[in-house]
């Protein structure tokens, strides 16, 4: 069983940054491809950002080239640091871990964190 706590969500002002972090309770850390994903109200989860334990990484169309995904597995951690944020980008963001097979889809993440809200204003 792996838990994962989000931080760092909070209020910015359109065109600011944003940084949230997952810490993971896991001694296999490395193993797990990192996701995060972000669900608004009255729409379905939707696909940000993963990281493999190899280190590539991929991204969701509509975040491409505004956020980054970041690991440091020494401390169990993974970052997702957004930049240029949009009200659209208003939502809950989670963590996910998934096995190596893990893609874009959250079916394939079987530990999720509780969440972290983003609310950007304009």
């Amino acid at each position: 069983q792996v838990q994962l706590v989000e931080s760092g969500g909070g209020l910015v002002q359109a065109g600011g940054s944003l940084r949230v972090s997952c810490v993971a309770s896991t001694r296999t850390f490395s193993w797990y491809v990192m996701g995060w994903f972000r669900q608004a109200p009255g729409k379905e989860r939707e696909f940000v950002a993963r990281s493999s334990r190899i280190g590539s990484t991929s991204y969701g169309d509509s975040v491409k080239g505004r956020f980054t995904i970041s690991r440091d597995d020494a401390k169990n951690t993974v970052y997702l640091q957004m930049n240029s944020l949009k009200p659209e980008d208003t939502a809950v963001y989670y963590c996910a871990a998934g096995s190596p097979m893990a893609r874009d889809s959250p079916m394939g993440y079987d530990y999720w964190g509780q969440g972290t809200l983003v609310t950007v204003s304009s």
